[in-house]
């Protein structure tokens, strides 16, 4: 790691927006919705994809670029562990003060919020939204018109409002949120009375199904926006930009490990950006830094991003090669049976049934018959297959 400078890379938390490449097609769709919103016509996304893909990074994207050129407010509520609308409401209030605080409007949220606004935190230099849960109640009910005045009383200071519910795992599978989300958008669809509001829910596609599953209409109510994986030429272009903004280059053996091995995941590719850079002596990412950061960034995604039940069965060494087989003879994120079948030795064929089965119950695989026969099979998520196509690197660099 070069001295005095900071890594340009951020693990765990969205691309900053400096770094952020690609998605123009998802970018120039998501924004033509924001400037409708912004004229007044109601508008519903919901941006899907697998985990560490970078929905996070892309709503908070589309949300900073809604601000800038269409003068909204953007909120950004994050929604881990919340489990009823009661909290998804009371959150959304307290990003409203947050995000006003030191703006010039922020008089105006502060008298529509009236004694809710209370100080907290040591020396009371800091808000939130207080709020009794018969209040809350009565918002989740009132939700709509509440968004009404909330853009009355701004008035000129803002065009509307871009509000982003993201990582609504504890949401999805509850009938109460499918149906108020519905509820919403029947309200606001039938009301003769303009809200430019712009709501933009985020989540993998198995939340998606949730809804689906818990309102059957609700899957009519949202423009579906799929994120995939970056191409390698975003990878690339990633990080040489990123590497770029402390004045170090990456040789281009360097540059093609990394993207491989990033497998056109953000999530991925920051973690692996990281490890490279803190390998690096100079300004410069040689092979054998990127080979380094290979090594460490299977064992950091190892414990940050599986399963403990996942790591606890894989450490059977006859597993691990079984895995690690998948991933070196690039065999894919789908596979067959049969295919693996023939790299396996004797000793290994003997497990390899039993394995199949553990992985299906610990959910990193599911069967695929249905679309491609018997025998087929796929990672649940691109994040297992690519954790242990690091992990067959990792091997292969320590006989470098």
């Amino acid at each position: 790691m070069p001295k005095d400078i900071d890594s340009p890379f951020t693990p765990g938390r969205p691309v900053p927006v400096d770094l952020f490449v690609g998605r123009s097609d998802e970018i120039k769709h998501l924004m033509a919705r924001a400037a409708s919103a912004a004229r007044g016509k109601f508008q519903a996304a919901f941006i899907s994809g697998e985990r560490g893909i970078g929905k996070s990074s892309l709503a908070s994207f589309v949300r900073l670029l809604a601000e800038k050129d269409h003068n909204m407010l953007g909120l950004h509520i994050f929604l881990g562990g919340v489990t009823t609308l009661e909290e998804m409401v009371r959150r959304v209030f307290d990003r409203l003060i947050k995000e006003s605080i030191e703006k010039p409007w922020y008089k105006k949220v502060s008298d529509f919020l009236g004694d809710h606004v209370r100080k907290v935190g040591l020396f009371g230099i800091s808000f939130e939204f207080g709020a009794s849960q018969d209040e809350l109640r009565r918002t989740v009910h009132d939700f709509a018109p509440a968004m009404r005045n909330l853009m009355k009383q701004l008035g000129e200071d803002k065009k509307g409002i871009v509000l982003v519910l993201d990582d609504i795992n504890g949401l999805a599978g509850l009938p109460a949120f499918a149906n108020w989300l519905k509820s919403l958008v029947d309200e606001i669809a039938t009301s003769q009375k303009p809200l430019p509001l712009y709501l933009l829910l985020v989540g993998t596609e198995e939340r998606r199904r949730s809804l689906a599953q818990a309102q059957p209409s609700s899957a009519r109510l949202f423009d579906l926006v799929e994120i995939r994986a970056w191409s390698t030429e975003d990878t690339c272009a990633f990080f040489r930009q990123a590497f770029d903004t402390v004045g170090m280059s990456v040789d281009n053996d360097a540059l093609d490990l990394l993207a491989r091995y990033a497998g056109g995941l953000p999530v991925l590719a920051h973690e692996l950006g990281d490890a490279a850079f803190r390998a690096s002596e100079n300004s410069t990412v040689s092979m054998q830094n990127a080979v380094s950061g290979v090594v460490a960034a299977a064992e950091i995604i190892g414990r940050k991003y599986l399963r403990p039940q996942v790591l606890e069965e894989i450490r059977s060494e006859r597993y691990r090669r079984i895995l690690q087989k998948l991933a070196a003879r690039q065999l894919g994120a789908e596979f067959k049976r049969r295919e693996v079948l023939a790299l396996l030795s004797k000793d290994e064929e003997k497990v390899f049934d039993n394995f199949l089965s553990k992985m299906v119950r610990l959910d990193v695989l599911v069967r695929d018959s249905a679309r491609r026969g018997r025998g087929a099979y796929r990672f649940t998520h691109l994040l297992h297959h690519l954790y242990f196509v690091l992990e067959a690197g990792r091997e292969w660099a320590k006989k470098v």
